[in-house]
């Protein structure tokens, strides 16, 4: 007997011609249902010969700009006359979507530290080992959009990976500034090589990513960017011979995530309050935030203060923190030519 190269199945024909909605069923065992699944669902329109664009949203179930953006798409998209393929996960580590939960309330995981996943692992890690073995080698151009979730706030961001071979370099930012995205951030995650991009440039695959929003809300100030860049995306890419959405765009400003001197971290645990406001520029030594003691109210709060310079592109949104926890951000202008 043969074995599947992953537990999971579908009932979506990759290869068919026109608009098919389905889901991916992943085992799970429980004791209310012996022999279970959970169905997540999954959307491809097909059209001839041409590239294929994954979509995704929901990597981290509370954030809702991605999700939404793909569900709107998703209402369009049987119209849409296309040339190639369009592959739509709206939520795709669903039982944390469902949850608003950064990370799945069956697992504890969080998708994006768990790739390339595990064929025989917890339901987390099956989705990302679907994903990194039957959906990214199907794709040509993948995007997974993100924003802050409950814990943070950005600015409307595309996190972008430019390839160092020059003429695939070229290729890749004409797609960049055709979503025209108001900033296109490179990310430095301090070594991390757990997460969905990273799996994505193993394979040598075409990726963005992008943060737009966060609170735990859907921003309606960034959802149309979303909106109109998956819009353009789809034009530059040649899947749709023309743009359907009358949306503005914007000239995409390059920014660059330094190292550690671009985080801010707090060492005890207490209450914080920002001294700075998301998209203000800083200089090192400013302070950029104070914790406060609630057991020792009367005493003088520890201030945090930046490494390094730049514009505050993150800023963590609990005012409860512990040692270690995220309190911002910065990145500082590039150019990627």
């Amino acid at each position: 007997m043969s074995t599947q190269a992953s537990r999971i199945t579908t009932n979506i024909d990759f290869d068919q011609e026109g608009f098919q909605t389905g889901t991916l069923r992943v085992p799970h065992s429980v004791d209310r249902s012996g022999y279970g699944h959970i169905p997540i669902p999954i959307a491809v329109q097909k059209g001839g010969e041409g590239p294929t664009l994954l979509l995704t949203g929901g990597n981290h179930g509370d954030e809702y700009e991605g999700p939404v953006a793909l569900m709107k798409l998703l209402q369009r998209l049987p119209s849409l006359p296309v040339q190639g393929r369009i592959i739509v996960v709206p939520g795709l580590n669903f039982p944390a979507y469902l949850a608003g939960k950064r990370t799945s309330p069956i697992d504890g995981a969080n998708m994006n530290r768990v790739f390339p996943g595990k064929r025989d692992g917890t339901i987390t890690e099956m989705i990302a080992h679907y994903v990194d073995t039957e959906l990214f080698p199907r794709a040509d151009f993948i995007f997974d959009i993100h924003s802050g979730g409950q814990s943070f706030d950005h600015l409307p961001t595309l996190l972008v990976y430019p390839p160092e071979d020059p003429a695939r370099r070229k290729q890749y930012l004409a797609v960049v500034e055709a979503f025209a995205s108001p900033h296109a951030m490179i990310m430095d995650l301090l070594g991390e090589d757990r997460t969905y991009g990273a799996a994505v440039e193993r394979q040598g695959k075409f990726f963005l990513c992008g943060e737009f929003g966060g609170f735990g809300t859907c921003n309606p100030k960034n959802l149309p960017i979303v909106e109109a860049g998956l819009d353009r995306l789809l034009h530059a890419l040649r899947i749709t011979s023309s743009t359907y959405l009358d949306l503005p765009a914007s000239a995409t400003s390059y920014m660059r995530v330094n190292g550690h001197q671009h985080y801010v971290f707090t060492s005890i645990a207490g209450v914080f309050e920002s001294a700075v406001s998301l998209g203000d520029r800083v200089k090192k030594g400013d302070i950029a935030a104070r914790v406060f003691n609630p057991h020792a109210p009367w005493s003088e709060p520890l201030e945090l203060r930046f490494a390094g310079e730049g514009r505050v592109v993150c800023l963590r949104s609990f005012a409860g923190v512990e040692p270690g926890d995220c309190i911002a951000v910065l990145a500082d202008d590039t150019s990627v030519r």
